[in-house]
């Protein structure tokens, strides 16, 4: 890895001399030349994604492979390629980035999945800071609205693989489906999650899919199957929340929130798998105790002044170590995105379950849950 000029640990450079593509891709074949690398596989990540493409199509000699992640060819509209921003809502951008870079900013087109973890958001904010001056992001993103990569696609000749997640909200799937499409033999592959950036939401499915086509072998998984109901739950509210009563009225609401939720999780025979900020992810071997354990983590949150939505779904989770994963893990997290104020929501699945066991549903239709296939039914539930 290398951090562009001007960016990152780098020296800083003038705002109006940051680095074309072109320097990019020279400064990036100083690095291979000054560490002794004759030939690498580049792997780029969004606009540096655009740099790794000039590279392998004009120094094929010196690329073994081409791998990327959540790319695009340009990024500004045009009748031929709509995905792209408009050239008003670039505008908008750039405003926004220069008022509020560094700070803690809207994150959720980048990293939907985390924000929630006031930790994680704190820490990024601060990369933010440390990786460029808000002027600078600002002419980087300016710069970076002037890529256009469409001419070079058919001239890469090397093994190229094109990773994108399905709901990612800053860079359109259609955009990685496109490129697959204009570099001759590439290979497209569809990861699960909305997540922009590749250090949030699922990275073992990234870096699996990178190594098999690396080097034709599958990192091994030691996978067992079992079927388990997962609960999301987080407070609503919760940024504004914080905002008003102040970081150590927040620790503190927050700690007495941790611990009505876990007392109501050993209650109910929950496991509790993650936290992230004031949300918490467990998972149960029975989707009743599961749901009443949802409304009584509600009840008692109640009794703080807290208002608490969850999302439940049953389905079959693969088992990593202490870990669980799969798409049941993001049908529920998504079924707890859907929920409002004080509704605990389920899945279609854990309502046909709990059949006979006195709780009550409430049909709330049909919703498109991110990242997920299909038309999904979701109900409300009370006890």
């Amino acid at each position: 890895t290398f951090d562009k000029r001007g960016t990152g640990l780098s020296d800083r450079v003038p705002d109006d001399q940051l680095p074309s593509l072109e320097v990019r891709m020279d400064d990036l074949r100083a690095v291979m030349d000054a560490v002794g690398s004759q030939r690498a596989a580049l792997f780029g990540y969004s606009e540096g994604g655009n740099m790794c493409m000039l590279f392998a199509a004009t120094y094929p000699e010196r690329t073994v492979a081409l791998v990327t992640y959540s790319c695009f060819a340009k990024r500004i509209w045009s009748p031929d390629y709509p995905w792209a921003p408009t050239p008003e809502a670039r505008a908008k951008e750039y405003e926004f980035v220069e008022r509020e870079w560094g700070n803690q900013m809207d994150l959720a087109r980048y990293i939907p999945s985390k924000m929630h973890d006031h930790d994680f958001v704190r820490r990024l904010a601060t990369y933010f800071r440390y990786s460029a001056s808000p002027s600078a992001a600002v002419a980087l993103l300016r710069m970076n609205t002037q890529i256009d990569v469409r001419h070079v696609l058919p001239a890469i000749g090397v093994p190229a693989l094109i990773l994108h997640r399905t709901g990612d909200l800053d860079v359109n799937i259609e955009e990685g489906r496109w490129l697959a499409s204009q570099i001759p033999g590439a290979r497209f592959v569809e990861l699960q999650g909305d997540d922009h950036m590749p250090w949030a939401g699922d990275q073992d499915s990234i870096v699996d899919e990178v190594q098999e086509f690396l080097t034709g072998i599958r990192p091994p998984r030691d996978i067992d199957r079992v079927l388990a109901t997962v609960l999301f739950t987080d407070i609503v509210g919760s940024t504004e929340r914080m905002a008003r009563v102040g970081d150590k009225a927040w620790t503190e609401c927050l700690d007495r929130h941790h611990a009505v939720v876990r007392r109501e999780l050993a209650s109910f025979r929950g496991r509790e798998m993650n936290v992230a900020g004031d949300g918490f992810f467990a998972t149960f071997d029975g989707p009743a105790r599961a749901v009443r354990c949802a409304l009584s983590i509600q009840d008692a949150a109640r009794q703080l002044g807290i208002e608490i939505r969850a999302g439940l779904h049953t389905g079959e989770v693969e088992l990593h170590g202490d870990k669980v994963a799969g798409m049941a893990v993001h049908i529920g997290a998504r079924v707890a995105e859907v929920a409002s104020a004080g509704a605990t929501l389920v899945s279609s699945t854990v309502k046909d379950l709990v059949s006979g066991s006195g709780l009550r549903f409430e049909d709330r239709g049909a919703h498109a849950l991110k990242g997920v296939p299909g038309e999904w039914r979701l109900y409300a539930a009370s006890g």
